[in-house]
């Protein structure tokens, strides 16, 4: 959704892409044939479903990764061109370029961070770091040097690129798993994260302190629920942040404001006609929106007199939704609309609760029995005549009186 935005291009990438998709099932059955005893073989056929793709700042390269493990590295310019097909040891959940360009970095669901290059487009990935939970999202600070990774454990991890095992600092406060990040680049210092718990926070990264966090859900009041945060982008110039919420069809804006009390100031929201499935700023500081929608699932927004107004006019969206939109209906509408974090929500049970509901219910019931078994035993008696009479015998020892109660039959 960058540079793709010439309707040439998208000619060359249809081809190119055409070219791809041939030359992904060959290397496929190669790979099943020459690396059936190497662990870093895929011996699982996929879909060929694409589960994560990057563009690199220059838009010059995109890499993409499916549930074949395959990991395929591609030039846009001059032309679209398959610069290497490597595979991965274990299916990955996201990818991201280094700001030099030469390297690509890929985080799998067993949370290990491989690093590969794009200088040697043939060589095996190295492996950089692991964690103990999925990973979720990766970023990286504008000058190359920390790596900041983001789990299913609600950890947010800094740590120095060139010695990933000296960790540099946590992040720490989220509720649910940390679903995206993003390091401004006017502020090299920040970082923005979003979670399942539909919050997002504002942190000073290399020293884990968090500045502020903004529950999303207080922001919109027709929100019935908190949903997770998918998406944090901002715009060139860095004026505008916007984030996306899964199956909300409203965008949130937010500005960063270095010298004020409040960083992170709440700034507008857009209603959408579709829910959105992934948002986007070109270098012109427009905002670009993948919808849910048949007909028109592109629009481009810009930012005008403090609102952000639909531009549909755009000869550059009709270029590329015209390219767009057939392979947009070959996809089905439910693998559009599933989501991608509802099963790594985590449930608590509470058993102290309903330990203690049963125990005393237990208590009640056997106070009822003993009541009534006390009751219906003296009911009993006194219908057979067991009991007879009750005395009171009083005796008189010097100056005390004793009182005597006798029961007999």
């Amino acid at each position: 959704m960058r540079q793709e935005a010439r309707s040439h291009q998208h000619q060359t990438g249809q081809n190119g892409l055409s070219l791809t998709a041939a030359q992904l099932r060959r290397s496929q059955r190669m790979g099943r044939d020459d690396n059936s005893s190497d662990a870093g073989a895929s011996e699982e056929v996929g879909r060929d479903k694409v589960l994560a793709f990057a563009v690199s700042s220059s838009g010059k390269l995109v890499a993409l990764t499916d549930d074949s493990k395959r990991l395929v590295l591609f030039r846009c310019e001059p032309s679209w061109q398959c610069i290497s097909i490597r595979w991965v040891v274990r299916r990955c959940t996201s990818l991201m370029f280094n700001k030099a360009e030469d390297a690509l970095l890929a985080t799998d669901k067993s949370g290990d961070v491989y690093s590969f290059s794009v200088e040697t487009p043939q060589r095996e990935g190295e492996l950089k770091m692991g964690h103990l939970s999925m990973l979720l999202a990766v970023s990286m600070s504008p000058d190359d040097k920390y790596i900041i990774t983001a789990d299913r454990d609600e950890k947010i991890r800094v740590s120095p690129l060139t010695s990933p095992h000296n960790i540099q600092s946590f992040c720490l406060g989220h509720q649910q798993f940390v679903s995206a990040l993003l390091v401004p680049s006017a502020h090299p210092h920040w970082l923005l994260s979003g979670s399942g718990d539909g919050t997002m926070k504002l942190w000073e990264y290399e020293s884990g302190r968090k500045l502020q966090s903004w529950d999303l859900k207080e922001l919109d009041p027709e929100a019935q629920h908190k949903s997770t945060v998918c998406r944090i982008t901002s715009s060139p110039d860095n004026c505008h942040v916007a984030v996306q919420c899964e199956r909300v069809s409203t965008l949130q804006f937010f500005t960063l404001d270095l010298e004020g009390k409040e960083k992170l100031v709440p700034q507008s929201r857009l209603s959408l006609p579709h829910c959105p499935l992934d948002i986007a700023f070109d270098p012109e500081g427009r905002l670009w929106v993948l919808m849910d929608s048949t007909d028109a699932p592109l629009q481009i927004y810009t930012h005008r007199r403090d609102f952000w107004e639909c531009d549909a006019e755009s000869p550059e969206l009709n270029g590329v939704t015209e390219a767009f939109k057939p392979h947009w209906e070959t996809l089905e509408a439910s693998s559009r609309s599933e989501s991608r974090f509802e099963h790594l929500h985590k449930v608590s049970f509470d058993n102290v609760t309903a330990y203690l509901q049963k125990k005393q219910q237990r208590l009640e019931e056997q106070q009822l029995k003993e009541g009534d078994g006390s009751e219906s035993q003296w009911q009993q008696e006194g219908q057979e005549g067991h009991i007879g009479s009750w005395n009171l015998v009083i005796e008189h020892t010097g100056s005390y009186h004793c009182l005597y109660f006798s029961c007999f039959e």
